[in-house]
């Protein structure tokens, strides 16, 4: 499989069950545009790692992804936005994936 064919799996994987929260509201990141982007930053942890993923470096990707809100008045942190127990799907996911 190549690096793109990897990518869009990637973001498949995680579109199908991580979700921002907001208001009970729930958007899904393929829907907010950042599962491609997120993808793409996981992937060098899959390929650096035999089967575990650093949970603190998947926690450090999430705060430094900031998503624009009230049209760029205001950039809040991912980790923020998603709740934990959906983080924990997210570990999941990326440990499940490295297994492929």
């Amino acid at each position: 499989m190549n690096y793109s064919e990897t990518i869009e799996k990637l973001a498949a994987a995680i579109s199908e069950e991580v979700y921002i929260d907001v208001a009970k509201w729930h958007l899904y990141l393929h829907d907010a545009k950042l599962d491609v982007g997120l993808a793409e930053q996981f992937y060098p942890l899959l390929s650096e790692t035999e089967g575990t993923i650093d949970e603190q470096a998947v926690k450090t990707i999430l705060k430094n992804t900031k998503v624009k809100v009230g049209g760029g008045h205001l950039e809040i942190a991912l980790s923020d936005l998603i709740p934990s127990q959906v983080q924990l799907k997210l570990l999941d996911i990326l440990t499940n994936f490295t297994e492929r």
